[in-house]
């Protein structure tokens, strides 16, 4: 007799790609990582304890968990650290779900989602999103008794769109308190607007929902996967006693301490990115490129309006060594993702995207005989849509976020 496996095959998770064959140090905008890198506080703190990795780490994590305490005036009883915030969402999933139990995710929601829940077991139900934003009827239409946890990242990836703190309370609401509801705060940091509030911010004290967040974005933290959930106290013991007893390497302990105290670097951060976000925005618009609002560090660019496809323009940007995101894997066949970068990487991403497209205007000139200004005119809606409209912001301001 052979051993059986489980098929896992259909879970796995693909990545955009990191490196273009016999290309060196391509600019890669596909995984929305920081765009300035971390902190050199943070940095700093990892290189000096590099003398002590022959030791185990905490296994608790304690120190961090203080400083998140004391950072984001939460009790320590209810905050958990993870190799990433997917260890908060596997742990979930593994003490939540039993075999055939339901999980609500979102039309287009962050892949990892649905891949744990597999994993431990469960059936996942897809709610549809409307114009790429998550649709709380339709989450609730999809409720049913066997429904045991809605996963919901705000602002969502790869979207880019989120849910004003309105309707999160009114999701929370009209879900069963015997329903789970995981929120992901991975972007949480770069959104300014006035009419968002994070999961952290919204659900404190409620034991039926689990909040994560990530040091791998504005913290620049990504190589040494590093996150954290916030849940009530008996959530939190119950991931403890199932979470692997070193789960976070004492390096990356110590370079998130730095990151969360650094908050002039979480400042620079988010000027910088609103300050290109804007630019993108700009020139999506003008290209006449379907995109959402500036919200977080990366916008999903839409051709389903145009001749040229998602392909040619991926292709056209390897060229270039620039890397993208290809959204296939969500469902997304001819739309790219891409990432706010550095002030060189953002100028060349830019340029060659204006380059793209100003071939394709010779090309459609040729064969159509029109000027490509006038072929677009005639493409492009007299205004913006009403998203543009509703949540596009010029100015930004920073310190509202940090006070």
């Amino acid at each position: 007799m052979r051993l059986k496996l489980k098929n896992f095959n259909n879970l796995k998770y693909v990545g955009g790609l990191s490196q273009i064959k016999n290309i060196n140090n391509p600019i890669k905008l596909s995984a929305n990582e920081s765009a300035l890198g971390p902190s050199k506080k943070a940095i700093a703190a990892f290189i000096q304890h590099n003398k002590k990795i022959f030791r185990y780490p905490d296994g608790n994590s304690n120190d961090l968990i203080k400083t998140i305490s004391k950072n984001f005036k939460l009790n320590t009883n209810n905050i958990i650290v993870g190799n990433g915030s997917d260890e908060i969402i596997s742990l979930a999933c593994q003490l939540f779900l039993d075999r055939n139990d339901e999980v609500i995710v979102t039309e287009y929601s962050f892949l990892m989602f649905r891949i744990y829940a597999k994993i431990f077991g469960g059936k996942v139900i897809f709610a549809q999103e409307d114009d790429f934003k998550t649709d709380i009827n339709s989450i609730l239409a999809k409720v049913n008794p066997r429904t045991k946890i809605v996963f919901l990242a705000n602002p969502n990836n790869p979207t880019g769109t989120y849910l004003d703190k309105q309707e999160m309370m009114l999701l929370r609401k009209k879900l069963r308190s015997d329903i789970l509801l995981v929120i992901d705060d991975a972007y949480s940091e770069f959104v300014v607007n006035k009419d968002y509030a994070s999961g952290l911010d919204l659900f404190r004290n409620y034991n039926n929902v689990i909040v994560t967040r990530s040091f791998s974005k504005i913290y620049g933290l990504a190589g040494l996967r590093l996150g954290w959930g916030y849940a009530s106290k008996n959530i939190i013991q119950a991931m403890k006693l199932i979470k692997p007893p070193f789960n976070v390497n004492s390096a990356a302990q110590k370079a998130g301490i730095e990151a969360l105290n650094d908050k002039s670097w979480l400042r620079k951060n988010i000027d910088h990115n609103y300050k290109w976000a804007d630019i993108f925005f700009e020139n999506f618009i003008n290209l006449g490129i379907l995109t959402n609002t500036p919200v977080a560090n990366f916008f999903l660019m839409r051709f389903d309006n145009k001749k040229i496809t998602a392909d040619n323009v991926y292709d056209k940007f390897i060229k270039s060594k620039i890397i993208l995101r290809k959204m296939k894997g969500y469902g997304l066949h001819n739309s790219l993702r891409v990432t706010i970068g550095n002030n060189t990487e953002n100028n060349l991403f830019l340029k060659t995207l204006n380059k793209i497209f100003d071939v394709f205007s010779t090309m459609l000139t040729s064969q159509s005989g029109c000027a490509f200004a006038t072929c677009m005119a005639q493409k492009k809606p007299a205004a913006p849509p009403p998203t543009i409209k509703t949540f596009f912001i010029k100015k930004i301001n920073s310190k509202k976020y940090l006070n």
